[in-house]
């Protein structure tokens, strides 16, 4: 008798049943035979089993051991499914790419874990170069941040740099009942698509996710105080942003216009 995992916390593990949610998500994600798709987190497979019946190469990537003997037994006859130990938010998702495909990129899918959501996108924005697109559920409160357009409550750190990044569209919600334990909230799923090249041209990457980190770090304070060691508030006027504005006001030109005065050099603290 196949014993059934468990829901480990330390996971933040909630396993999707509901099976028209199921066909919800595939059919927005659109899996196609010959496409490299990559699933993060496959828990006990309702997703995995969906997309092999496309005739996938697919590959998953799993932390929880116990989950991956259950998915082994259930999926591992199929020839296009190969199964990762190791943990996403340190995984190299770039070595998937076929080497004989070298203009090939992935396909990304999977019910992430709530607990790493944030990190694990900022992870996969350093990889994107290798990524055609990603259909992910997500907590509803994370996706709507990932929308917020500037001058709200949900526009942060998030919102640009996955903006500055990604197109990104929000399909539809998704009810707690739908997971097996119920999460207390409502999750969503999302799209995100990287650009060729970013929305915004910056100088130097590094910097423009400097200024925006700092510039958020303390929402209620103006950029006169949480960008001083950055740039001068007599630069910021020249660029025609007034340093007493807050960072939820700024788009994601005015960030750019900040970060590449830093770069040039041509404000510091002040």
């Amino acid at each position: 008798m196949r014993v059934i995992s468990t829901p480990k916390k330390r996971f933040g593990q909630h396993f999707l049943h509901d099976r028209h949610v199921v066909e919800r998500i595939i059919r927005a994600f659109s899996p196609r035979s010959g496409e490299q798709i990559v699933e993060i987190g496959p828990g006990r497979g309702a997703l995995t089993g969906a997309l092999l019946a496309h005739s996938l190469h697919l590959h998953a990537v799993e932390l929880d051991r116990d989950l991956l003997t259950q998915l082994q037994a259930t999926y591992g006859a199929y020839s296009g499914f190969c199964l990762h130990q190791g943990d996403a938010l340190h995984f190299d998702f770039s070595r998937l790419v076929a080497p004989e495909k070298t203009d090939a990129k992935l396909r990304l899918i999977g019910n992430l874990p709530y607990n790493i959501s944030t990190p694990l996108l900022f992870h996969l924005l350093d990889q994107s170069r290798c990524i055609h697109n990603m259909v992910f559920m997500l907590q509803k409160e994370v996706v709507d941040r990932l929308c917020a357009p500037p001058g709200g409550k949900e526009y942060g750190r998030l919102s640009v740099m996955i903006q500055w990044r990604c197109q990104v569209e929000k399909l539809f919600d998704v009810p707690p009942g739908a997971f097996t334990p119920p999460p207390k909230v409502i999750s969503s799923v999302v799209r995100l698509t990287p650009y060729d090249q970013p929305l915004v041209s910056v100088h130097d990457a590094a910097v423009f996710a400097e200024v925006v980190r700092c510039a958020f770090s303390q929402r209620r304070k103006t950029l006169r105080n949480t960008l001083k060691e950055l740039i001068a508030p007599d630069t910021m006027q020249k660029l025609g942003i007034d340093p007493i504005r807050r960072a939820e006001t700024l788009t994601l030109a005015e960030f750019a216009m900040l970060a590449n005065a830093v770069d040039k050099g041509a404000g510091s603290g002040g």
